[in-house]
């Protein structure tokens, strides 16, 4: 008995050191690629995306030569989706750059429009007065305002010029990731299940889970934000406003939040229209923004992401705003993901120890 409770313990402990050990190499190896991996998860999620046409074009090559269809449709998305960003993201810099130039140099006067409220509301002013707040030191404050946000546009347009050649880097790694993903990403996926000591039917449900609300947030978030801000984007070259790539660009960015979205660009923009006196120009901006990129997001985004992912609205919202403030931009897809993730661990958490409902 004395041997076998020896026997036990001295097993228990090359258990524990056993995993004491895949936990710190475990940790120091996600450690060392960490600045890779928002780059490995987008190549994971790209390869979600694009598996039905590696699946089509695996039949039409044979299906055995898993790396010519791997590479076929690795190349498809370089030149109709990563050129395409970087030329856009070149043409974004020289509006950005255009836009900051003209705002320094007066060419565009931020303080108009406190002249425009003087001259139509003077009574604002004269509450304003009694408090001992003059006009010319509104204008100066907003005119202050409006130069800090162009130089923090300018510098952040010229950061990103500055870092095009690491982005091109990192898509080229994601480039490559994913061709080994489409190759070799079922293999490794059932690895992955039978490896890990949770359970294959757990593992696969979080795996399917993790696949479906990261497809339905990348594909219906990210579909819904480019119709609005190429909308928006176009309305703008239409009407004549500058740098309309550079707007077109930001209405995308902001359509990718769950509130406000587009509005945050073409709302101001309808009121400085209004003010500098384009009246016609104003109405059509407010009438195909609140018409018609409105209606895309109120028709859309419910249909392709709240639907898919299976989540309420302000859980949607809620995990949005966290993973975009956790993990910048990504975090729009990383966020619900997270969000999803979570929902499904405590369900089968209460599903196998959770109390019995009498």
């Amino acid at each position: 008995m004395a041997s076998d409770s020896k026997r036990e313990t001295l097993q228990s402990v090359r258990r524990n050191l056993f995993f004491i050990l895949v936990t710190i190499t475990t940790l120091a190896f996600l450690g060392m690629i960490g600045p890779f991996l928002i780059t490995v998860l987008w190549a994971i999620v790209l390869t979600m995306i694009f598996y039905g046409l590696y699946v089509r074009i695996r039949k039409g090559v044979g299906h055995k030569r898993k790396g010519l269809a791997a590479a076929i449709t690795s190349l498809l998305i370089f030149f109709f989706v990563i050129i395409p960003f970087i030329f856009l993201s070149i043409a974004l810099v020289n509006q950005g750059l255009e836009l900051y130039e003209s705002i320094q140099s007066g060419e565009v006067d931020p303080g108009f429009l406190v002249d425009y409220v003087q001259r139509k509301l003077p009574g604002i002013y004269d509450m304003l007065g009694d408090q001992g707040i003059s006009p010319a030191a509104v204008k100066e404050k907003f005119t202050e305002f409006a130069g800090s946000i162009s130089q923090f546009v300018g510098t952040r347009v010229l950061s990103f010029g500055s870092n095009l050649i690491n982005v091109f880097v990192q898509f080229t790694l994601m480039l490559y990731l994913l061709f080994f993903f489409l190759k070799d990403g079922k293999t490794v996926l059932d690895r992955i299940v039978n490896t890990i000591p949770m359970g294959n039917v757990r593992e696969r449900m979080l795996f399917q889970r993790f696949a479906q609300v990261s497809k339905a947030t990348l594909k219906g978030t990210l579909v819904v934000a480019i119709v609005q801000g190429s909308i928006g984007g176009v309305m703008f070259a239409v009407l004549g406003i500058p740098a309309p790539l550079l707007w077109g660009v930001a209405m995308t960015l902001l359509a990718l939040l769950p509130v406000g979205g587009s509005a945050i660009i073409w709302g101001p923009t309808v009121v400085i229209l209004f003010a500098q006196g384009y009246t016609g120009r104003a109405l059509i901006l407010l009438i195909v923004g609140s018409l018609i990129i409105g209606l895309v997001d109120n028709l859309l985004r419910p249909l392709l992401v709240g639907r898919d992912t299976e989540m309420p609205d302000y859980l949607v919202l809620l995990s949005t705003l966290g993973g975009i403030t956790y993990f910048g931009l990504s975090g729009f897809v990383i966020g619900p993901t997270i969000a999803a993730l979570f929902i499904t661990v405590w369900e089968m958490m209460g599903k196998d120890y959770g109390g019995k409902s009498s």
